[in-house]
């Protein structure tokens, strides 16, 4: 089940919170609660793809999207996203994760997050690739920018994303059609 209750708490939490400028880190901290553990009792690959939306949607909403998302009445969906897992979060351990926006090309914007564990360890990296749509398709990032207020460029892209999304362009779409 989706985890309203903790978006709700997020939320919350960030009620007095500045607005973030465009590059900024969203900071949150979490607990890793029975319901999110697999059967090796530590938190369930599935659930930190969930979860990470508690990091996301609040940085959206500190960023000032998620204002322009309801004024423009655009949408937002999430186009891929690529995790790295290297240390486990237990059940009922704290953790923190940050979540930021790294940069943009013609049709994508492009986020980090990871979530670091209570040994200070960074137990898992997310790469996502995000769009904003309106009735049309995919709204441009340069519409978007301006919309934001920011008339700028993306910085430039890394050559770690970069890698990224040329691999995903060779990627057979639609995929195992035999």
């Amino acid at each position: 089940m989706y985890p309203f209750f903790r978006m709700a708490k997020a939320f919350w939490s960030i009620r007095k919170a500045p607005e973030l400028g465009l590059f900024e880190t969203h900071v949150s901290r979490h607990r890793c609660w029975p319901w999110d553990i697999d059967m090796m009792m530590e938190l369930n690959n599935g659930r930190t793809l969930t979860l990470l939306d508690l990091g996301r949607i609040p940085l959206a909403h500190r960023l000032g999207l998620l204002r322009v998302l309801k004024a423009e009445k655009w949408g937002l969906t999430m186009a891929g996203v690529t995790v790295r897992y290297r240390r486990r979060i237990r059940t009922f351990e704290a953790f923190t994760m940050k979540s930021r926006l790294v940069c943009w090309d013609d049709r994508f914007t492009y986020l980090e997050q990871c979530m670091i564990n209570s040994s200070g360890e960074v137990a898992n990296h997310a790469l996502y690739r995000a769009a904003v749509t309106d009735k049309n398709g995919i709204v441009g990032t340069e519409r978007l920018a301006k919309a934001l207020g920011n008339v700028g460029v993306s910085p430039p892209i890394p050559d770690w994303i970069n890698a990224w999304i040329e691999a995903e362009a060779t990627r057979p779409w639609p995929p195992m059609q035999d």
